[in-house]
């Protein structure tokens, strides 16, 4: 049988993960209430 608390207490995250994780954090990037933001900001300047 499986010892789950053995094989839990042996587990090491990918390099691969932190690595994507490291990425993901260090960009500044726009999610759709920023580009929502944006475009009211556009619509309400042009009247």
């Amino acid at each position: 049988m499986i010892n789950f608390d053995e094989e839990i207490a042996k587990f090491q995250p990918s390099l691969e993960v932190d690595q994507a994780e490291e990425v993901i954090h260090s960009n500044d990037l726009s999610d759709i209430t920023d580009i929502i933001k944006t475009m009211l900001k556009e619509i309400k300047d042009r009247k």
